[in-house]
């Protein structure tokens, strides 16, 4: 933000430090990857990649790339086209000497103060300024005026390129370093701030813009296909902008869940990734073999939940972690293998305490995402400011309805009713009232996989505003503390599940603290799995989280939301492999992504 003194000074001590400047080159395009090109010259083809081994003699190129690095040789050597960022560009040198990249927030500041024609030198500024960004167009006007729209913070900034305006530059130097000047092309420009007689805020060069980094390939001008999309993003950001707004509120609801729970007096902790074994959750995990353990069998964990509680038993009364999950399942709209976990645990928090707590942080994020999608108040927008984000037509900020499970379900397939649930022959009675019902069973059938179904059907759909799901069957639960219903008189689980939209984003329960408690409902749970063959195939319980519950767990609240669902709430996405940075595991495999749809 501008402050007052640089409205006073600004001609002679303003002092420029923003901004930013990438690197990144964009080598080669694959064939197969971008058939769905539409641009307004004749669509070039691309050639097949070589494996990495392949001499460079042998691999292929397309002829836009040889025009392109032909061209780049015959101006300089190629090596030349690659320079080192110049010295002091953005943080002080050694000597001190102030750094002197500035930002488009700076030039619609400055430029903005002067009348038309005018430029800031003619007012005692005592440097240039300088602009680092990629170039989204270039204009020639004549032989001796080139016009450039360079890319700066999210923002399109002209740059005026006048051959009487360069110091010692022949007409001739002109020429030869305008004409490679290519959209895509990252590029420096040092000059005055200016102001057109059109009234375009712009920079007047002192010096001929200096080449950063070359594009080696035309832009599209058009990219539609999902999946080239996906597997290659960084030509989709180039080409769609608007992609990188899924992960910008991807980091902004990061950040706001940060300050959430650093606020409240949570502690951000690091669990193990790589464990001998997995738990806290029903899925199966991907295995692999550390070279230091050969023999044993590793897995990549599917949810940090008995790591963290682990910590609240040695002492540490909230905690929390936001970090990756890996589940070795499939790949749809709403699924991929690898996504972020938010999860807390608090001592002492009931489920009441949980679903305020979750109501409160909604709403939190859903502010604090409106006020970061509203204008930049000088202009140009911040790197990480929000555009096109949609308006919700959701109450998120509470309080939700909350729907009984059983009482609930009772009440949708009246005049039938449900088993109890407890009995020996619950299974069968389950599997009747199905036929009754004349539903489809699931594979593998087993009480919870009957009782999920039955959600599916006929309670999730009733669930489009934030809702909250509680007290479910307790064997659907076996980690959470188990209840009687008033209602049913059935065992049920002190926990809840919101859903938004039918769609599940977060999941919390009262633990359960007991060790001989826990033991019987694992072994329970392993005579589900021995059924339906869900998880890691390893029928045995967690002998090392049950020793730990017999330190003393104290009664505690946990708390779990994917990060990848909000992202697609808030950003208006309805598949989760666009709000991610690479798509889903099909694109980052190279595999197609049919699943997805």
């Amino acid at each position: 933000m501008m402050t007052t003194k640089y409205k006073r000074t600004v001609a002679n001590d303003f002092c420029f430090g923003r901004g930013s400047m990438s690197h990144h080159v964009v080598r080669r395009l694959r064939p197969h990857l971008f058939h769905a090109f539409r641009r307004a010259q004749p669509v070039r083809v691309f050639s097949h990649a070589p494996p990495l081994a392949q001499s460079k003699k042998s691999r292929e190129v397309t002829h836009d790339y040889e025009k392109r690095v032909a061209q780049l040789e015959a101006h300089k050597p190629l090596a030349d086209c690659y320079p080192r960022a110049p010295l002091g560009l953005t943080w002080p040198t050694s000597s001190g000497e102030e750094p002197n990249l500035s930002s488009a927030e700076d030039l619609h500041y400055l430029a903005g103060a002067l009348e038309k024609g005018e430029t800031l030198r003619e007012n005692g500024m005592d440097r240039p300024v300088s602009f680092a960004g990629r170039i989204r167009a270039v204009r020639t006007a004549g032989s001796k005026l080139v016009f450039i729209d360079l890319a700066c913070d999210d923002a399109s900034l002209q740059m005026v390129v006048q051959l009487d305006q360069l110091k010692d530059v022949t007409p001739r130097q002109f020429k030869d370093a305008t004409r490679v000047i290519r959209k895509g092309d990252w590029y420096l420009v040092t000059g005055w701030p200016h102001r057109t007689e059109r009234g375009e805020p712009s920079v007047l060069a002192t010096e001929l813009p200096t080449m950063l980094s070359p594009s080696l390939h035309q832009i599209p001008e058009t990219l539609e296909d999902p999946e080239t999309r996906a597997r290659s993003r960084h030509v989709d950001m180039l080409v769609n902008p608007a992609s990188i707004q899924p992960l910008l509120v991807r980091h902004h609801i990061t950040h706001r869940l940060r300050e959430y729970f650093n606020e409240n007096h949570f502690v951000e902790v690091s669990t193990p990734i790589i464990t001998a074994g997995a738990g806290g959750a029903v899925a199966r995990p991907f295995e692999t073999e550390a070279t230091e353990l050969q023999g044993q069998t590793l897995n990549l964990r599917i949810a940090p939940e008995l790591w963290l509680k682990r910590l609240v038993v040695g002492g540490m009364r909230r905690v929390y972690e936001i970090g990756p999950a890996f589940r070795n399942e499939g790949v749809d709209a709403t699924h991929n293998p690898e996504f972020t976990i938010c999860e807390f645990y608090e001592a002492f928090a009931t489920l009441d305490n949980l679903m305020f707590r979750t109501e409160y942080l909604l709403g939190e994020l859903h502010s604090h995402i409106n006020a970061c999608g509203q204008p930049f108040p000088y202009g140009p927008e911040s790197p990480a400011t929000l555009s096109g984000v949609p308006n919700l037509d959701l109450n998120l900020k509470g309080p939700y309805p909350r729907l009984e499970f059983l009482p609930t379900l009772q009440n949708q397939i009246r005049p039938h009713r449900l088993p109890d649930l407890t009995s020996p022959t619950a299974l069968d009675d389950l599997l009747t009232l199905f036929q009754t019902l004349n539903r489809p069973l699931p594979a593998n059938p087993t009480l919870p996989r009957l009782l999920d179904t039955l959600s599916a059907t006929y309670l999730e759909p009733l669930c489009q505003s934030p809702t909250f799901l509680i007290h479910p069957p307790a064997l659907l639960s076996p980690l959470a503390k188990t209840l009687t219903c008033p209602t049913t008189g059935q065992a049920i689980a002190a926990r809840a599940e919101l859903l938004i939209a039918g769609r599940e984003y977060a999941n919390m329960y009262e633990e359960e603290n007991s060790p001989f408690a826990q033991r019987a409902k694992l072994e329970q749970q392993l005579a589900f799995r021995a059924v339906d063959r869900e998880g890691d195939g390893r029928l045995q319980v967690d002998e090392r989280y049950l020793e730990a519950l017999e330190w003393g767990l104290p009664p505690t609240g946990g708390w779990g939301c994917g990060v990848d669902r909000l992202v697609m709430l808030f950003s208006g996405r309805e598949k989760l492999a666009d709000c991610l940075a690479f798509g889903s595991l099909r694109h980052v495999a190279g595999g197609g992504g049919a699943g997805e749809k």
